[in-house]
């Protein structure tokens, strides 16, 4: 005899919104929008209006796919514990649909309203996101955070794109910019939460290498991203405006990275210098992206 899976209450719009990880999607949303505002050319306003309206959909559907595949997951990790999925506010099929519904439309309407340059450049970020991240390198390298972070550094390709039709030098080194921001910014957290990671058999660096290991990783890559956010100044590619801004704010996150990298064990004290890197990490990107609009409309 079989027992019957009890059914599940309709889930709320909340949880779906839930889905989409909101927070970080505005980032992803900024970056996008920045991105499309430093192109050479002026964006009709329901043009502009809709290319970041695609954006934020196609990244609330990598979002939401995520959350349907790993719900396994975030069922072991308490951050993760009260999503709508491990917390029976919803099922993985209500998940798993409205996430292919919302990426797919996402993808057709960037590609109808805006242009295929654009369409195409979401299309590759959400599979990447979901099959190559979430997929493939999650649960089997330590190095997957630093592959997948390249699904959250394409927006500022599709903004460009969404503007101009084509991609250039800037966007692919704002590309680069968020890339390798990535593992310093990512790796800053998992060292405050990997008792979570271990928990949930997740192979994060500070896990399965150490915490020696993953402090070197987040000096050694601060430094390819500085050189990535300096470089459209002396390039020519920016003016001085993104290049002082840029110059004073990577170094701010360059000292604290060093802290990060120089510390052997974690104290116990209230503000741990690995949760100073990580909230700065975010307040930077924000800041250096914002930087760059100011400089295009300025000086333009």
């Amino acid at each position: 005899m079989t027992t019957a899976t009890p059914l599940l209450p309709p889930a709320e719009w909340r949880d779906f919104l839930a889905l989409t990880k909101p927070r970080v999607m505005t980032l992803v949303v900024f970056t996008g929008l920045c991105g499309m505002l430093a192109a050479p050319v002026s964006v009709p306003v329901v043009i502009g209006f809709t290319a970041i309206l695609c954006i934020a959909l196609g990244a609330g559907a990598a979002g939401a796919l995520n959350q349907w595949y790993e719900a396994d997951l975030d069922a072991l990790m308490r951050r993760t514990q009260k999503r709508p999925l491990p917390d029976g506010r919803m099922d993985r099929q209500s998940a798993l649909h409205f996430g292919v519904g919302l990426g797919a439309f996402s993808v057709i309407l960037m590609g109808f309203a805006v242009n295929l340059a654009a369409a195409a450049i979401l299309t590759v970020s959400i599979l990447f996101y979901v099959l190559v991240y979430t997929v493939w390198l999650k649960r089997r390298t330590p190095q997957n955070i630093v592959i997948g972070g390249a699904a959250g550094a394409f927006p500022p390709l599709i903004g460009w794109a969404a503007a101009t039709g084509e991609v250039a030098l800037l966007p692919l080194l704002l590309f680069m910019l968020v890339f390798l921001w990535t593992p310093p910014h990512f790796w800053a957290l998992a060292l405050f939460v990997k008792t979570d990671y271990a928990n949930a058999g997740v192979p994060m660096l500070p896990v399965v290498a150490g915490e020696v290991v993953t402090r070197r990783q987040i000096g050694l890559y601060t430094i390819p991203m500085a050189i990535a956010a300096i470089a459209p100044w002396p390039l020519g590619l920016t003016g001085a405006i993104y290049g002082g801004v840029a110059s004073v704010i990577t170094v701010v996150f360059a000292a604290l990275a060093l802290r990060v990298a120089t510390r052997r064990t974690m104290a116990e004290d209230a503000m741990k210098p690995e949760k100073r890197l990580f909230s700065y990490s975010i307040l930077y990107l924000f800041v250096i992206f914002g930087a760059l609009v100011v400089d295009r409309w300025l000086l333009a």
